[in-house]
């Protein structure tokens, strides 16, 4: 997984890893493999519908997932989510609402990355009383998403069928599903 050739600070060949961390024992140097940050988020309506894009590009092309994407250095996950869904959907939310993180693997050009994935969940905002009406107002990012798709769920169990691209959506997708109380 991950293999480094060299050492990237003396280029060494004789660079290690294990547990979770690239050693050089020629110059000492650690490189721990850390998780990157990602966040994503649920927007649904009171009729449980759901927000979907299609991916445009690998990993997973074509799947559905949820808007989000990774956190930049020096930004927290609430304001990675208000600019993900901006750049990505075109649309401007506010008061993300923090529901659960869950670890995902994110294998991209052959590099796989560990994440701890931070979702969140908005309402609505008040001009709009479905996702139908949301859709027409919002812009997909064009390397980014394919176009959107609204799927109504009733239940956890009906997210088994459907083409997630990834397992920590997934396994969002189910909490929210069961959890209608909360938005």
């Amino acid at each position: 997984m991950n293999d480094l050739n060299y050492c990237p600070k003396c280029k060494s060949e004789k660079i290690e890893f294990k547990n979770n961390k690239w050693f050089c024992p020629d110059c000492k140097m650690v490189l721990y493999h850390n998780v990157a940050t990602a966040v994503g988020v649920i927007i649904r309506d009171s009729e449980n519908n759901y927000l979907f894009e299609v991916r445009m590009k690998e990993p997973k092309k074509g799947m559905l997932t949820i808007p989000g994407g990774f956190v930049d250095i020096n930004e927290r996950a609430e304001d990675a989510i208000i600019r993900e869904c901006k750049e990505e959907i075109g649309l401007t939310i506010e008061n993300p609402v923090f529901l659960r993180s869950f670890p995902n693997t994110y294998e991209y050009k052959d590099f796989v990355y560990k994440t701890c994935d931070f979702f969140f969940t908005v309402k609505l905002p008040s001009k709009y009383k479905n996702l139908y009406e949301l859709l027409p107002d919002l812009t997909a990012e064009e390397d980014e998403v394919q176009n959107f798709k609204i799927i109504k769920i009733n239940s956890p169990d009906e997210i088994d069928s459907l083409p997630i691209a990834f397992d920590s959506t997934i396994q969002i997708l189910k909490y929210a599903a069961g959890n209608k109380n909360g938005n």
